[in-house]
């Protein structure tokens, strides 16, 4: 089906335009193509014109998307009693929020851990668009301001190892994948090209000294013509994040599968998706820099990475579990309710965070610990480490 995607501005489209010229000008510096993963990253990320790299819009019924945290407090208040065990169970700490948004959930997480008795020494938020830190800072001002001086904004991952949590909710799945398509039984590169000022898939090379092979485990087995992705960076971030946390939990939050279902063998054009004023459509070319551009993630994939820097996978489950399991009933139960449209909206929310037709089952949680023993409570309903 085809989707009739809104007409941006005049503005917008100028904006898009610049973006392509330069893309266009990467292109020709690299003989004529590039890898999905490089042209991924240049449209989310080249300063100034990338999505998330130009200040424009992105979270709410003005943007592109929403987020489980934009949609109500329930998400970020649930979140925030798993924090709150982990904090105790430590004797303190700090917690590290990587890509925070409009500030929201870390305000409602605060809060939270504020009623509670249990607030962090430092809550670092790792934000490189100075736009969405001006919007943080004014969210937690407008939401809690006693509460601001304890948030301290950083542009790379603390230095000083931490005590404490890292948190992540839907950052993976906009980090660049290469695209592969299989022929005659191998993995190849997916390429982008120019054609007519334009930009547009590439067939996969298959002379030897053209194509560039995709690493995959050994256990996977694909059809010809089956078309996927693989995000390369993964490792090497959870890596990146293992290498700050002394002691504490890992918590990553975003919708995707194990490996066994990404891979299904009825799922033969890969997970990349687009979204541009809540439409989503799988176009990555269109209008570059208006638009958002995802892939699911292997969570198969961050098992074995933390494996690897000898973490533990200390629980994998649903978004739904993870939420009831830490108190989400309760939480709405305590919500002060003044109107029946208050009421209903809540209803409605925690609908779209628990069903299995929104966000309930897509959306998974994991949790990868150092140096923590303690059973989460966040999968004491379901924990499926198993599936991984």
């Amino acid at each position: 089906m085809v989707v009739k995607l809104p007409i941006p501005k005049k503005d917008a489209l100028d904006h898009s335009q610049q973006l392509l010229e330069y893309i266009l000008f990467q292109l020709r510096a690299q003989h004529g193509s590039l890898s999905f993963a490089s042209y991924m990253a240049l449209a989310l990320y080249t300063p100034g014109l990338g999505y998330y790299s130009c200040g424009t819009q992105k979270l709410g019924a003005g943007g592109d998307f929403i987020t489980a945290p934009e949609l109500s407090p329930l998400f970020s208040k649930s979140l925030a009693r798993q924090c709150q065990q982990i904090l105790q169970t430590l004797a303190g700490g700090d917690i590290v929020e990587i890509g925070a948004g409009s500030g929201k959930m870390a305000a409602h997480i605060l809060l939270e851990l504020e009623k509670n008795h249990s607030l962090p020494a430092q809550y670092y938020i790792l934000e490189l668009s100075a736009d969405l830190k001006k919007r943080q800072k004014d969210t937690i001002f407008s939401l809690c301001p006693q509460l601001l001086s304890r948030v301290i904004w950083l542009n790379t991952l603390p230095e000083k190892k931490i005590n404490g949590i890292i948190l992540a909710n839907e950052v993976l799945d906009a980090m660049p994948v290469h695209q592969f398509k299989i022929l005659n039984h191998r993995a190849y590169n997916i390429h982008v090209i120019e054609e007519q000022h334009a930009l547009k898939y590439a067939c996969p090379h298959v002379s030897d000294n053209e194509r560039t092979e995709i690493e995959l485990a050994d256990c996977l087995s694909f059809s010809d013509g089956y078309t996927s992705e693989i995000n390369l960076n993964l490792k090497p971030w959870i890596f990146s994040l293992s290498d700050c946390l002394q002691k504490g939990v890992i918590l990553l939050i975003d919708y995707g599968f194990p490996r066994t279902e990404y891979y299904h063998p009825d799922r033969r054009m890969g997970t990349v998706m687009c979204h541009y004023r809540h439409y989503a459509h799988s176009d990555p070319f269109w209008y570059p820099g208006l638009q958002d551009i995802t892939a699911h993630v292997d969570f198969t994939a961050i098992a074995e990475a933390a494996t690897e820097v000898e973490m533990d996978v200390l629980g994998y489950c649903e978004q739904a579990a993870f939420l009831f399991s830490c108190g989400l009933a309760d939480c709405a139960e305590q919500t002060m309710i003044t109107t029946q449209k208050e009421k209903i909206l809540q209803n409605q929310a925690i609908q779209v965070l628990t069903s299995p037709a929104e966000m309930g089952e897509l959306f998974k949680v994991i949790a990868l610990g150092r140096n923590f023993d303690e059973p989460l409570i966040g999968f004491s309903l379901i924990d499926r480490r198993y599936a991984l």
